[in-house]
C-alpha cells in the first residue's frame, strides 16, 4: 500500500523523466522501464488520448551518426504502450501486439520529440501514432502501434 507519505521504490526515476505526479500511484511499484531510462526518454504530457515525449540524439545514434531506426521505435512504443495502459484502467495492462515505423528524414543532433495521438480507444484494443519531429518540427518518423487490452491475473495474496 503508497500512502502520501511513503515515496514508492521509483520515485525519483519517475520524477526525473517527467512522469506526472497523479501517475506516481500506477507507475510506482514498477518505474518506467530500465530502456526508457537508458535512452533518456522525458515526458512533457501523458494521457490516454496524448502522450509527448522528448529523447536526446546522443547515445541513441548508429554507426553511420544518425539516430538508430530502433531508438524511433522504441520511442513510438513507449509512448504508445504507456498511453494504452492509461486508457486500460485499474486491474487491466496493456500488450502491445503489432508496431511499425517508417522512417522520412535523418537527425544527427540535438533532441527529437514524440507526440502520441490515439486513433481508436476500445474496450479490448487500443491503436496509436507517434510522429517523431526534430528542432525545427520536421517528421523524422511515423509509427503506429497497436495494443491488447487484458484484465490483470488474480493475485496469490
Amino acid at each position: 500500500m503508497m500512502d502520501n507519505f511513503t515515496p514508492g521504490p521509483f520515485t525519483e526515476e519517475l520524477v526525473t523523466a517527467g512522469v506526472p505526479e497523479h501517475l506516481h500511484d500506477w507507475l510506482g511499484p514498477f518505474g518506467i522501464g530500465a530502456l526508457v531510462v537508458k535512452m533518456g526518454i522525458h515526458f512533457l504530457e501523458m494521457s490516454p488520448e496524448r502522450t509527448v515525449a522528448t529523447m536526446p540524439v546522443d547515445g541513441n545514434t548508429q554507426v553511420a551518426g544518425i539516430l538508430h531506426g530502433g531508438a524511433h521505435v522504441v520511442l513510438a512504443e513507449t509512448l504508445g504502450s504507456f498511453s494504452a495502459g492509461m486508457h486500460a484502467g485499474a486491474g487491466r495492462h496493456a500488450l502491445g501486439i503489432e508496431v511499425s515505423a517508417t522512417h522520412h528524414r535523418a537527425v544527427a543532433a540535438g533532441t527529437v520529440t514524440g507526440t502520441c495521438t490515439a486513433i481508436h480507444l476500445g474496450r479490448t484494443l487500443t491503436t496509436h501514432e507517434i510522429v517523431m519531429t526534430d528542432e525545427q518540427g520536421r517528421r523524422l518518423s511515423t509509427a503506429r502501434i497497436t495494443n491488447m487490452l487484458r484484465d490483470n491475473p488474480p493475485s496469490d495474496g
